[in-house]
């Protein structure tokens, strides 16, 4: 636990790529969140790459261009976080060419760290299902719109480096509950963790 305290967030070149490679490596990274003196730390397990323009399921396609996702042409590294269905909040972290609109969706954790505010936050659900799902993980994690526009490695929650899953336990599977390119295999996770959102990847 003392490595991931004296850890320092991802630098801004590490998003600074091509949106899927750094998708896949954002697995096995830390998520730590630290809000009004509040700890919790999830491991990411599963993740989604938008590919912004050119991507029909992108909030980005076609260049749209609205004050929802304007943090989506912000800096590359920073943070854009946007309500589903008026519910839910979703945390996407902005990758690749400066300007495309190409971001990441943290899809889900394992829970690692301040468990118990994690379970007050989420009404006291099963440990399975503390952060399994991008808006099940930002309520416990404690994100919410005003996270929206940060440079990820000056807010309250950043990533950083974690062990890195071997090259064979990463799946590529195609997203999930699109209607638009549905099929596009950009959906990462590890196989045969119970923490994925959905049923457990063998």
């Amino acid at each position: 636990m003392s490595r991931i305290r004296r850890a320092a967030p991802l630098p801004v070149a590490f998003f600074r790529r091509d949106t899927i490679d750094v998708a896949r490596e954002l697995l096995g990274a830390r998520l730590v969140s630290r809000l009004r003196g509040v700890r919790t730390v999830g491991r990411i397990v599963e993740v989604e790459a938008y590919l912004g323009a050119e991507d029909p399921a992108s909030h980005a396609y076609a260049y749209r261009r609205h004050r929802q996702n304007e943090s989506l042409y912000g800096p590359i590294g920073s943070w854009y976080v946007y309500l589903s269905y008026g519910m839910h909040w979703c945390a996407n972290l902005v990758a690749g060419p400066p300007g495309l609109g190409s971001a990441i969706l943290i899809r889900a954790l394992e829970p690692i760290e301040g468990l118990p505010v994690m379970r007050r936050r989420r009404g006291e659900v099963p440990d399975r299902v503390l952060c399994s799902g991008p808006g099940r993980l930002t309520q416990a994690m404690g994100i919410t719109r005003a996270l929206d526009g940060h440079s990820m490695p000056k807010a309250p929650i950043v990533i950083v480096p974690g062990e890195p899953p071997a090259e064979e336990s990463i799946a590529t599977t195609p997203r999930i509950g699109l209607t638009k390119a549905a099929d596009w295999p950009l959906r990462f996770a590890i196989r045969g963790s119970p923490w994925v959102s959905g049923p457990r990847i063998c």
